[in-house]
């Protein structure tokens, strides 16, 4: 008898890892993803926040700001560093904090001044403040050039991404006011007005000819291809729009894709250009806590697909194998408001 009962408790011992092995070969596959990217602008601390847990739940790599991370349009430097100090106390946003690597720029409403470029009267100040927030060290060379730009490398076992993060605020040239339409701002005559300033440019050159990445994402916290609407945008220096696109074709860097903020919309714009072997996209996502919910309608002769004016934020996969890369527009719950697919 007390053979039967061991001869029983095997066979039920067998038939129960029978069924846990069945069970596991039938539960499909989580796809792995190379690398993960997260994004998004036009943020305040004091409205809702309501995408953080979504963007954690990403399992992101790496998070990017896209400029206006707080909305603060002061030259009081207490008052701004305050302000920012708001965005720390966000519940969800310290979580992601504590376990994502945060990076990236300023726009004009963190910057201080509404539209503002080099001839704000706090800007050094207010780039300690912004790099204070970003947790820069203070022996860091970022905390003695003037301007926040910089360049990050995260590398996987089966390939590389760059981040260069663009400072289009410190040296920015006046804006000319246009006049004669409805428009607020119209391109610039004046061959030498500059974006980035002789500096940066120098230094986006070098990181791009001496970059081996698999792929180049480059931050820039305002449009870089969709210039026709009037707002800011690099459309407003158009001699600045064709450097860029002659040094990205020229430097040879591999898979090179535009992120941009700012409007309050979110959009792909996407373009051919001489010398590139694949088209150059620009991913604007903005913004995270409002959005332009009358937005009716502007032209862009290079979008794919609709504008999405709801709040949302942008998450980028890359498939280093089939190099491809996938970028989607989300809203709450991680739900696809919009995605765009292209292979390098």
């Amino acid at each position: 008898m007390k053979q039967f009962y061991i001869f029983l408790a095997i066979l039920i011992l067998f038939s129960a890892c029978k069924k846990k092995i069945e069970k596991t070969e039938e539960a499909p596959e989580k796809p792995t993803l190379d690398f993960v990217v997260a994004f998004g602008s036009c943020n305040m601390a004091q409205e809702p926040n309501p995408f953080w847990d979504d963007i954690l739940a990403e399992d992101p790599d790496v998070w990017i700001w896209g400029g206006d991370i707080v909305y603060a349009d002061t030259d009081d430097v207490e008052k701004l560093r305050a302000i920012y100090a708001m965005q720390d106390t966000v519940a969800e946003y310290a979580k992601l904090r504590a376990e994502v690597p945060i990076i990236g720029t300023w726009d004009d409403h963190d910057f201080g001044m509404n539209d503002g470029g080099s001839d704000f009267s706090i800007k050094e100040e207010s780039q300690q403040v912004f790099l204070d927030f970003m947790d820069v060290p203070e022996d860091s060379e970022r905390r003695n050039q003037e301007g926040v730009y910089a360049s990050h490398e995260y590398e996987v076992p089966a390939g590389k991404v760059k981040v260069i993060v663009l400072d289009t605020r410190y040296f920015r040239s006046e804006l000319v006011k246009d006049e004669e339409s409805k428009k607020r701002y119209k391109p610039t005559t004046d061959s030498t007005a500059t974006v980035l300033g002789e500096a940066q440019w120098q230094w986006l050159e070098n990181e791009l000819n001496q970059s081996d990445a698999d792929f180049n994402l480059i931050m820039s916290s305002i449009q870089v291809l969709s210039g026709e609407h009037g707002f800011e945008s690099w459309g407003n220096f158009p001699l600045e729009v064709d450097k860029l696109e002659n040094l990205i074709a020229q430097s040879g860097a591999k898979g090179v894709i535009i992120l941009s903020g700012d409007r309050h919309i979110s959009e792909f714009s996407k373009t051919e250009i001489d010398g590139l072997s694949y088209p150059l996209i620009d991913f604007t996502s903005s913004g995270l806590t409002h959005s332009y919910f009358s937005f009716s309608g502007e032209p862009n002769q290079y979008r794919i697909g609709d504008v999405v004016s709801e709040k949302s934020y942008g998450v980028i996969t890359f498939d280093f194998e089939k190099k491809e890369v996938d970028m989607m527009m989300k809203g709450d719950n991680g739900a696809v408001l919009q995605e765009l697919k292209q292979t390098y």
